[in-house]
């Protein structure tokens, strides 16, 4: 149960950051694409895991992390504390968590109106 209140408090942010930028994106697309890429980031975690107890080939981690960066971090989350997967590994962990803190702040600079992020948005208007 905490595993799922910290992703909850995590989410806040980015999905209030989200709602605001709704006013100009095109949300469905926008939504549909975040559904995407967290089935990818899941599906991949577990894929690995399945390799990783096998012997197999693994994932590479900048795969792993790149999927998170792209968005599926939430989705990332959750597959590390069910498949108990990449929680030990302090260097991995460090790079999720500095990603899930730039999200963090990206939504900051959204809902805040700050000015970094405010003139690089009104190139894509």
């Amino acid at each position: 149960m905490h595993t799922h209140r910290l992703i909850l408090v995590l989410l806040i942010l980015p999905i209030l950051a989200f709602l605001k930028l709704c006013q100009w994106a095109q949300t469905p697309y926008a939504f549909a694409y975040l559904l995407l890429i967290s089935f990818v980031t899941y599906g991949t975690y577990w894929y690995d895991k399945q390799r990783a107890q096998s012997g197999a080939s693994r994932v590479s981690e900048a795969t792993l992390h790149s999927l998170e960066f792209f968005g599926g971090w939430p989705a990332a989350y959750l597959a590390q504390q069910q498949f108990r997967h990449k929680t030990i590994k302090r260097s991995y962990q460090i790079i999720y968590w500095c990603i899930v803190g730039f999200y963090q702040y990206l939504a900051l600079e959204i809902l805040l109106q700050w000015r970094a992020l405010h003139g690089f948005l009104t190139l894509f208007r």
